[in-house]
C-alpha cells in the first residue's frame, strides 16, 4: 500500500505548499493531494484558500516523482469541456502523474454550502449532484477519446477517482469511474468498497479499479493491515499548515 499526503489548504500560502510538497517527495511519500475549496469554512471561518488546480499545476513543475491529485474536485465548479483540457494539460506537464479525483461536492447540510452560495453555484439535491458527476465523467471520456477532434488528449488518460461516503456514490464510482475514495475510518468502508468493486464488475469494464482512503493519522500497523485487506492501494495522510511534521528530522513515509 502506498502512502500519500494531503496538504490541507486552509491558512496555507503557495510558498508553504511548495516546500511541503518537496519535503513529502524527499521523505518518500508517493503522492500529494489537495482539497478543492475556495475559502475556509466551518470552524476556520471565511478565509482565502489557494485554488486547488492552480497549485497542482505549479507543483507538477517543481516535483518529479510524486503523483498529484485533487481530493476531490467539485464537479459543479468547472465546465466539463474545460476540465477535460485542464486535465490533459496537467497530465502532460506532470509526465503522467495525475490522479483525477472528482466528487459531488458538499450538500446543503455541510458548512461548505456557504462557499457554493458565495460563487453563485448553490448545492443541488443529492440526485442532482450525483448526476452531475456522471455527466462530467462521460464528457471527459468522450473528449479524451477524440470526439470531437482537435482537443488535447492525455496519454495516458488519468484515472478518475470518485469520492463518496455512501452506497450510491460508491456505485457511481464503480460504474463510471476508475476508482473510489473514502475516509479510512468510515464505519461502512468494507461495504462501500465491496459495492464499488461490484458495480465496476457489473459495468463490464476490465480496466483496473483503484481504491484510496484518507485519514488524519500516521497509520498504525493494524490499521494499515486492515486497509490493505480491503484492497486499499493508497493511504492518504492529512497534514495542516505550516506542515511542520514534514520538516521533522528523520521524518519519512515509513515513520
Amino acid at each position: 500500500m502506498r502512502t500519500d499526503v494531503l496538504l490541507i489548504p486552509f491558512g496555507a500560502s503557495w510558498p508553504m505548499l511548495r516546500v511541503a510538497a518537496l519535503r513529502a517527495e524527499d521523505a518518500g511519500y508517493d503522492g500529494v493531494w489537495l482539497w478543492d475549496h475556495l475559502r475556509g469554512g466551518g470552524e476556520t471561518g471565511p478565509a482565502p484558500v489557494p485554488e486547488c488546480w492552480t497549485v497542482l499545476s505549479a507543483l507538477a513543475a517543481v516535483t518529479s516523482r510524486v503523483m498529484l491529485g485533487p481530493l476531490v474536485l467539485n464537479a459543479a465548479n468547472r465546465n466539463p469541456g474545460v476540465l477535460a483540457n485542464m486535465a490533459a494539460t496537467l497530465q502532460e506537464v506532470s509526465g503522467g502523474r495525475l490522479l483525477l479525483g472528482i466528487g459531488a461536492g458538499g450538500s446543503r447540510a455541510t458548512p461548505y454550502a456557504a462557499e457554493q452560495d458565495a460563487i453563485g453555484l448553490p448545492p443541488g439535491t443529492d440526485t442532482e449532484r450525483r448526476k452531475r458527476v456522471i455527466d462530467v465523467i462521460a464528457a471527459l471520456r468522450r473528449i479524451w477519446s477524440g470526439d470531437p477532434p482537435g482537443f488535447l488528449r492525455p496519454a495516458p488518460p488519468p484515472p478518475i477517482i470518485v469520492g463518496g461516503f455512501g452506497p450510491r456514490m460508491a456505485q457511481v464510482a464503480g460504474r463510471y469511474g476508475d476508482g473510489f475514495n473514502c475516509a479510512a475510518g468510515h464505519p461502512m468502508l468494507p461495504e462501500l468498497v465491496r459495492d464499488a468493486r461490484q458495480a465496476h464488475r457489473d459495468s463490464g469494464r476490465t480496466t483496473p479499479f483503484h481504491v484510496t482512503a484518507f485519514g488524519g493519522f500516521p497509520g498504525t500497523e493494524a490499521s494499515r493491515k486492515r486497509l490493505a485487506g480491503l484492497g486499499v492501494e493508497r493511504l492518504i495522510l492529512l497534514f495542516a499548515p505550516p506542515y511542520a511534521e514534514l520538516a521533522l528530522p528523520g521524518h519519512s513515509a515509513r515513520t
